[in-house]
């Protein structure tokens, strides 16, 4: 079949059944768009296309393709005249990523022959599930791309391209059931309950108070859209339902009231509005479902609602995955799932709600192994919360009890964003050690949260202001998502597969950023272990509404300071006895100085390490910055991105390794009472925060002052507001000095 002539020939030969498939016709659409924009060398580019799929018989002179899905064979041939590529693939994804690594090739080398002539390559993915998750946050600030068709496009052929299968649309994040001051707030509830707000339900009287039927259309329509786009590119699409609250009460005053619904029709409401929405929308691959009390079901009625939700999606008629949010999930739960039509998951979180290092971790902090009692949450909250906070704690992050060999439970691990909210992040290492780890235990594989997950979430967005850069010429609109293509491209190739050549990625940054390009990659690849590392060392909550290490909220060294901010969630009200993530491989400031002092170290990672580590990364990053700065600077708005955020998680680096080594310092003191710890600690404190307040003037005119995550204290603002409280800690260990 020839595809188009021109000065360019381009000619894909392949059954029609083949050609036809949704994955396969968008992909070779693709590689038209590639070769029109490659140079004009007059060759011509000859594809010829089998998957085992299509045809038992494979034609002669083919490579026979490979047994695991998503996997494909090439080899091309030049004879000067035509550059040929044959391509043998397990199935349709395994032809249209054998196809867009054609497009990325061309595009690095503009020009056909880019491709290579001798090319023997074979690919296979690492682990079956490689998702990104994007969440609805707010109506004023995620409404825009919701509806935005050439939005989808451009950021789903990006997704698609990078070989991530899955895509995970989350409604109802915003908020949690049940959880004090989240609820009591609660006000942006647009699309939380999603049903009212996409079609009426026959029978109910439910309404989303403000929203008309014509406005229903229109959302319904922009979800269909989405799910279709996403199968065309040879996605899944997994719909998140993260909330089944109509009213999150405590006084909740919503946007979007949710009227002709209470407690005696609210269950059967759900199963009929569930079925509802699988009718409408077909395509619709798999569901996630947040089971616990804060995804707004009181957990002693959940046994009921959930069969009822389980056998809606069961009756649909077709396989679905459904996967669960882990956390408080149990035997019964799982149970339940056992229906005709089902194929169970789990979804885990992998380093609580944060970006943690690339390894599972060992242990869990004391905080979530606490056995409660029903006394002490009392009557009402046991009620609400009792199966996860009684039984269940233990699941709030890591693998829990999940991992038993003979389980018919498929799990996927879940990286959450709460670390790096903002700034650009981009290590090919770290990115293989997630590939790596993706698997663990017989996972399925990881779902990453992407950056700006919860822009203007809990009704903190603000129209036009999801963008977070101040300046007309570093703002991209709605395409915010491409400053982060470098992120998408190593966790999203490096998680197919994590032994790719380096080439995978180092084509990209060269038609980026051109000749800094081995300078951006030198400069990214430390400053981004920064945050990770400390996210697992310093542990103060698991909540990424409260922790957000790119914007810290000070916890003091101090414990003359009053500091709450963390006590919901750690049992230390200072730096010193905060604990690690992972408890069992990192020693917390006050159990590595007792050890020290009584001189039987355990081998464990100790604060000191840690802050040599960062150390260590920041000094290279700060290397890779001045060899770049000159190039970076004159560049354009991209690269203008990457050099301001260098510059702050540099600073970043020097903050946190240094409040690390002060409190040492400070619990060597309190231990041994020597003057010369006090002193060192007040000085290496003093260093840390001069290095945090640079942040502000790297920032100013940069970023908004107001980056809203949220409607907390630690989910919005700007640098400069933790100023005062981190003077407060130096004051006060000065005080006690002298």
């Amino acid at each position: 079949m020839a595809a188009f002539g021109g000065t360019h020939r381009f000619v894909v030969r392949a059954p029609e059944s083949l050609l036809g498939r949704e994955p396969v016709a968008w992909a070779v659409d693709r590689v038209r768009a590639a070769v029109r924009a490659a140079d004009r060398s007059g060759r011509c580019l000859s594809i010829v296309l089998h998957a085992a799929t299509d045809s038992a018989t494979r034609p002669e002179g083919f490579p026979e393709p490979p047994e695991s899905a998503e996997s494909y064979r090439m080899r091309t041939e030049d004879d000067g005249r035509e550059l040929r590529v044959v391509v043998s693939a397990s199935d349709e994804r395994g032809v249209a990523y054998a196809l867009t690594e054609l497009c990325e090739r061309m595009a690095a080398g503009r020009a056909v022959e880019a491709i290579g002539a001798d090319v023997r390559e074979e690919q296979r993915p690492s682990v079956p599930v490689r998702g990104i998750q994007r969440a609805f946050s707010g109506v004023a600030e995620d409404a825009p791309w919701f509806h935005d068709r050439n939005f989808w496009a451009e950021y789903l052929d990006f997704l698609a391209t990078q070989r991530f299968n899955r895509f995970h649309l989350a409604l109802g994040m915003p908020y949690n059931y049940g959880a004090g001051f989240s609820g009591s707030n609660a006000s942006d509830n647009y699309l939380c309950f999603p049903y009212p707000f996409l079609f009426d339900v026959p029978g109910f009287p439910v309404r989303a108070q403000g929203v008309d039927q014509a406005e229903q259309r229109r959302n319904l329509a922009s979800l269909a859209h989405i799910v279709r786009e996403t199968r065309r590119r040879g996605m899944e699409f997994q719909l998140g339902l993260w909330n089944h609250a109509y009213d999150y009460r405590l006084g909740a005053r919503h946007s979007h009231p949710i009227l002709g619904i209470g407690p005696e029709s609210h269950t059967d409401y759900c199963v009929a509005a569930l079925g509802e929405l699988l009718r409408a929308i077909p395509e619709i691959d798999g569901l996630t479902f947040r089971v616990h009390y804060e995804g707004g079901i009181h957990e002693q009625m959940r046994e009921d609602f959930w069969e009822r939700m389980f056998q809606a999606v069961s009756d649909a008629g077709r396989p679905m995955r459904v996967d669960l949010h882990a956390k408080g999930v149990d035997a019964k739960l799982l149970a339940a799932l056992r229906k005709p039509n089902i194929r169970p998951s789990a979804s885990l979180k992998y380093w609580a709600e944060h970006m943690g290092l690339p390894y599972h971790q060992a242990s869990i902090r004391e905080f979530e192994l606490m056995r409660l009692t029903r006394e002490q949450l009392g009557p009402e909250r046991a009620d609400l919360m009792g199966t996860t906070e009684l039984n269940r704690r233990f699941t709030r992050y890591g693998y829990a009890d999940f991992l038993d060999e003979d389980r018919e439970l498929g799990l996927v691990f879940r990286l959450w964003s709460g670390t790096q909210k903002l700034l650009l992040w981009g290590d090919p290492a770290f990115a293989r050690g997630y590939g790596r780890q993706a698997g663990f235990g017989g996972a399925l594989g990881l779902e990453f949260e992407e950056p700006l997950f919860f822009k203007g979430r809990k009704g903190s967005g603000r129209p036009g202001e999801r963008d977070p850069y101040v300046h007309d010429d570093l703002r991209l609109g709605l395409e915010d998502w491409r400053k982060y293509q470098y992120t998408y491209l190593l966790w999203g190739r490096l998680l197919y597969d994590p032994d790719a050549p380096p080439e995978t990625w180092r084509r990209f940054l060269r038609r980026e950023y051109g000749e800094a390009a081995a300078d951006v990659e030198a400069l990214l690849a430390p400053l981004s272990r920064i945050l990770p590392l400390v996210t697992v060392a310093h542990a103060p909550s698991a909540a990424c509404n409260a922790y957000w290490p790119e914007m810290y909220t000070d916890l003091p060294i101090s414990p003359w300071v009053r500091s709450r901010h963390y006590a919901f969630d750690t049992m230390s009200r200072d730096w010193l006895g905060v604990s690690s993530f992972d408890p069992k491989l990192f020693s917390s400031v006050r159990e590595y100085v007792d050890d020290a002092v009584a001189g039987h170290l355990r081998g464990k990672y100790t604060p000191l390490e840690v802050a040599a580590w960062i150390e260590r990364f920041a000094d290279e990053g700060e290397a890779a910055v001045g060899r770049a700065r000159e190039q970076l600077a004159s560049g354009g708005p991209q690269a203008r991105r990457v050099l301001v955020d260098a510059e702050i998680l540099i600073r970043l680096g020097r903050f946190f390794a240094g409040k690390f080594r002060s409190a040492v310092q400070y619990a060597l003191f309190l231990k041994t009472g020597a003057r010369e710890h006090i002193d060192a600690a007040v000085d290496l404190l003093a260093e840390a925060h001069a290095a945090y307040a640079g942040i502000v003037d790297v920032a100013a005119g940069v970023y908004r002052d107001e980056l809203a995550f949220g409607d907390v204290l630690s989910e919005h603002g700007h640098w400069p507001k933790n100023l005062d409280a981190m003077a407060d800690d130096l004051h006060a260990l000065r005080v006690e000095r002298d």
